[in-house]
């Protein structure tokens, strides 16, 4: 069955025709770009000091205020080298304690008497490697505890608890993030700004 070509292209031809007068009536949605415009917040918190509960906490009450913030959060990162002693530490912990378990006398490799202290733990090798555990877990903990609890708006650093001592209060909050909203704009109520459109 041969379709004549003469209708059929004034049918394709109708229908753009209604989708080009259909799309001044309808808003254009923003694009992926443009749904992220409005004002950053970011958070940096040491997790290993248990700040990741007060940045959900802090989420949830800026999201009932400032609905168009987009807030993002992570952990701060320890500076130097603390890290990478805290990883290495790490791999050591798990390779020493498979070395226990196993039964295997390391210091005869390189030439040397089995010292008493790792005959001790290889004869008690449940209690030689929770003790071990423990200990380096400890140790690792206190490298990569920062103690940060740092708040950036729109990429400016607007507080900072390692120079600071404290994380804001609520309120504290509220105020800084509505001086800067004020400062940005400047010409337009603060409170009728709505950047989800």
């Amino acid at each position: 069955m041969r379709l004549p070509k003469l209708p059929l292209c004034s049918v394709f031809f109708l229908c753009a025709l209604s989708t080009i007068a259909h799309a001044n009536d309808v808003d254009i949605p923003l694009t992926k770009l443009g749904t992220k415009t409005g004002p950053t917040l970011k958070f940096y918190y040491c997790r290993s000091c248990g700040y990741r509960k007060v940045f959900e906490d802090f989420v949830n009450i800026l999201q009932q205020k400032y609905p168009e913030l987009h807030i993002y959060g992570e952990n701060y990162n320890p500076p130097g080298y603390n890290m990478f002693i805290a990883k290495l530490l790490g791999v050591s912990k798990a390779l020493i304690m498979a070395l226990m378990l196993k039964g295997v006398n390391i210091f005869q490799w390189v030439g040397l008497p089995q010292p008493y202290w790792w005959q001790w733990c290889t004869n008690n090798r449940l209690f030689a490697c929770l003790m071990l555990f423990y200990l380096s877990n400890a140790i690792e903990g206190q490298l990569v505890s920062s103690g940060a609890f740092e708040i950036l708006l729109n990429d400016v650093p607007v507080w900072s608890k390692l120079e600071i001592g404290r994380i804001p209060q609520v309120s504290e909050l509220f105020q800084i993030i509505d001086n800067h909203m004020r400062m940005l704009f400047q010409d337009v109520d603060v409170g009728k700004i709505n950047f989800n459109k």
